[in-house]
């Protein structure tokens, strides 16, 4: 259902389709998933009608691929979220980061954005790594004893925060920052366009790099706009 009501992230939580027409206007459907529609097309200077005309064009289609991700649940979200987004991150980054240093000793010296682009995606990978580690030893862990208390009728001990909203706020901080580096990604590489003097390893590096944000936004929304919020909703349940 289309209202003026509903925030981005709760189209895509809904209906994970509709992402593909956030992606074809260039709205942050994950990081900034709290805006409505009205206000992101007034950030973007678009027509908010053409978008909710794309929104009823999916809603038409029939997919069986679509998952409802929001009726699973918690724990399996959480291991979901885990063998499937964090490894994608963890092999990835060790592939693409040896292309894109390859890239900058061959073509640096035309394109000196790929420094910068080299840059900002080992600092992604670090990052990344150290966030989803957090959350592997400390948060989803939590997530899944509230769970299984919820299911035993029990209460569920705290001992490293008061609430499970302090590590998910920072773990949305840590989003955010993400969502602000592949947006400059982007922008240096032109939308992931190869230049005319690119070669093979251009195209595949680019290529993969595109595809490593893709998944990184789609993990995002996940925990963003379901997990987190279904966490916090628990929680309340359980006091």
């Amino acid at each position: 259902m289309l209202t003026q009501e509903k925030t981005i992230g709760d189209y895509v939580a809904e209906d994970y389709r509709t992402a593909e027409v956030f992606k074809k206007y260039n709205i942050d459907f994950c990081c900034k998933g709290g805006r409505t529609i009205e206000e992101a097309a007034e950030k973007k200077n678009i027509d908010a009608g053409k978008i909710y005309q794309d929104l009823e064009k999916i809603g038409e289609r029939t997919d069986s691929s679509n998952i409802d991700f929001k009726s699973w649940p918690l724990d399996l979200l959480a291991d979901y979220v885990e063998k499937t987004h964090h490894r994608y991150v963890e092999e990835k980054s060790l592939m693409i980061i040896p292309y894109l240093e390859k890239l900058c000793k061959v073509h640096g010296d035309r394109h000196p954005e790929l420094f910068e682009i080299t840059k900002l995606f080992k600092e992604s990978a670090g990052d990344l790594a150290a966030h989803m580690k957090k959350e592997e030893l400390i948060l989803f862990p939590f997530i899944k004893k509230m769970v299984d208390a919820e299911r035993k009728g029990e209460s569920v001990e705290r001992k490293q925060f008061s609430t499970v909203e302090d590590p998910i706020e920072a773990m949305k901080d840590d989003h955010s920052l993400e969502g602000e580096r592949f947006e400059k990604i982007s922008e240096l590489t032109n939308g992931y366009q190869i230049p005319a003097d690119g070669c093979g390893t251009y195209q595949v590096t680019f290529k993969m790099i595109e595809e490593f944000a893709n998944d990184l936004h789609k993990h995002i929304h996940l925990e963003n706009n379901i997990l987190f919020p279904k966490a916090i909703a628990l929680e309340k349940t359980l006091n």
